[in-house]
């Protein structure tokens, strides 16, 4: 790690982990009654917060050292009360940032008084289990890194563990689908945008999660119809989508789907979960972002009404 601004030596820092992430902390005088916490980024060290150990902090950059990895994240703060959290996962090639820009999701989230964090894959992908990526291939687990961002956000932003949410595009959208089925604990809804599982991956959630599933019906990378796909990672043989929505609807054990042009809606389904599957006519490998159907405002607008 690079040295903090202002030229603290390393021996003027005391380093804390709590659930596997790494703090580095400003020192602290006997008499003062404030400190300031530093977070360790990608970039360097830099100021996050002033303010009593129990103040939140500030918008920015993260780091989690977890596995013997650092793993980076970007997190957005809404700027009044806190009303839930949304891990928001970008696709192959692409980072945190890349995500938080082609979304726009901080202002749907802001609406809602979510926090949302853009965090960073491994060679920018995801181990999500299909083996179509470096991380999938060197034994990287990304459920037990994305769990432990979950764990830290929720105690940092003292968020109700009933609001955790995690959405994403393309190889982000096959992490968000493998994180809602392994981890249904800390998830109480999923809104994957053309993504679904690969075909040997198991879906066995220990309880009912909430599910819009958005995918283009034209889409020329992650075939609508599933079967195989080359990636930017190397090939796979994935779920179609159709295939995708009634598994979840069985999971859930959800009632026969209320069918409408472009889309299929179960309700009334395990724990009052619904599974909404939403079909982009023409749609290519896209986050949509047009007035008729906007995945970011729609997504917050379904975590808001479906939490635990």
């Amino acid at each position: 790690m690079s040295q903090p601004a202002g030229g603290h030596r390393r021996d003027a820092r005391r380093f804390v982990s709590v659930h596997g992430v790494v703090s580095i902390l400003a020192p602290v005088p006997r008499t003062a009654a404030r400190f300031v916490v530093v977070i360790a980024t990608l970039l360097g060290i830099a100021a996050a917060a002033v303010g009593p150990a129990s103040a939140a902090p500030a918008a920015g950059q993260g780091l989690l050292s977890i596995g013997g990895m650092q793993r980076t994240y970007l997190v957005h703060v809404p700027p009044g009360p806190v009303n839930g959290l949304v891990i928001n996962l970008h696709g192959a090639g692409l980072t945190g940032r890349d995500q938080q820009l082609t979304t726009n999701y901080d202002a749907a989230a802001d609406r809602y008084g979510f926090v949302v964090a853009y965090p960073d894959g491994i060679d920018l992908s995801w181990a999500d289990g299909r083996g179509a990526s470096v991380p999938d291939r060197q034994g990287v687990d990304d459920v037990g890194f994305l769990s432990t961002l979950i764990t830290e956000l929720t105690r940092q932003y003292a968020v109700n563990p009933g609001r955790v949410f995690v959405t994403g595009m393309s190889a982000g959208a096959f992490m968000a689908q493998r994180l809602a089925c392994d981890r249904a604990d800390l998830v109480a809804a999923v809104v994957p945008v053309a993504g679904t599982l690969g075909a040997a991956v198991p879906c066995a959630p220990s309880r009912p999660v909430s599910v819009l599933e958005v995918h283009g019906d034209a889409d020329p990378v992650v075939p609508f119809g599933g079967g195989p796909m080359v990636g930017r990672g190397g090939p796979s043989v994935i779920v179609s989508a159709p295939a995708m929505a009634d598994r979840w609807r069985a999971v859930n054990g959800c009632p026969p789907p209320a069918v409408t042009p472009g889309r299929t809606v179960s309700t009334g389904c395990a724990d009052g979960t619904v599974v909404d599957f939403v079909t982009i006519s023409g749609g290519g490998h896209v986050w949509p972002t047009w007035p008729g159907f906007d995945a970011s405002a729609a997504g917050a607008d379904f975590f808001a009404t479906h939490g635990r």
